[in-house]
């Protein structure tokens, strides 16, 4: 049972951590006495450890299988994952009012970059991850972890839609997104979007990069390889 309460108490300073130090006054308290700078890399890292312990601890909890392993799925884990680190790196050096994780600057609704493709380029990166990582990983701790991240991803798409619209308004929402979609590719099937220039091929490098420094590092951090 103690793996069991390792595992519940990892996911409790998980989603405490991700709800109480965002809470405005607590935030705002922090960054008056820190700086601004200094919560983000703070946060981050507090994030990045958690993260970690919430993942070994899945790995310590009692085994149950819900499905048994096949190659397919390692296969299918390696795919999901280099287009989840291509869509991330992508997503941070492209300037998109939409989400969360780009770059500012001057947004073009006729030339929406990454956010034609999908209005949620980090979210679904995340979502991807954690669906792969779901299927290739059938014990119920495992299962119950990525298909929280799953769930936290396709609910915050939607929350961020919400919340966007209330701060521009429906008129500029509306002006702004026309050739962005909620699904992946949707503004380019249906012909709102039609790109105009190729990605920028310097950040999908990086996250082919980063997508092989995973699979390196995989062994060493996580454990079992991610190689068939």
């Amino acid at each position: 049972m103690g793996g069991w309460l390792e595992f519940i108490a990892a996911l409790a300073v998980f989603f405490l951590s991700h709800a109480v130090p965002v809470r405005p006054a607590v935030k705002g308290a922090i960054v008056t006495r820190f700086g601004a700078p200094a919560f983000t890399i703070g946060y981050s890292l507090l994030s990045l450890a958690i993260l970690a312990w919430l993942i070994v601890a899945a790995g310590r909890a009692p085994f149950v299988a819900l499905w048994f392993y096949a190659p397919w799925q390692a296969w299918l884990a390696l795919g999901g994952m280099a287009l989840a680190c291509v869509l991330a790196a992508v997503a941070l050096v492209s300037v998109n009012p939409f989400s969360f994780g780009g770059r500012a600057g001057q947004f073009d609704p006729d030339a929406p970059g990454i956010a034609g493709v999908v209005r949620h380029p980090l979210l679904l990166a995340i979502l991807l991850w954690a669906g792969v990582h779901l299927l290739a990983n059938g014990t119920l701790a495992h299962v119950i972890l990525f298909a929280l991240f799953a769930g936290f991803a396709l609910v915050g798409m939607v929350m961020l839609d919400r919340r966007r619209q209330r701060e521009m308004g429906r008129r500029q929402w509306r002006e702004q997104a026309r050739a962005t979609s909620l699904l992946p590719l949707a503004a380019l099937f249906t012909g709102r979007w039609r790109p105009r220039r190729g990605p920028p091929w310097g950040a999908v490098a990086v996250g082919l990069l980063a997508w092989a420094a995973l699979i390196t590092l995989h062994p060493w951090v996580i454990g079992p390889s991610p190689l068939p």
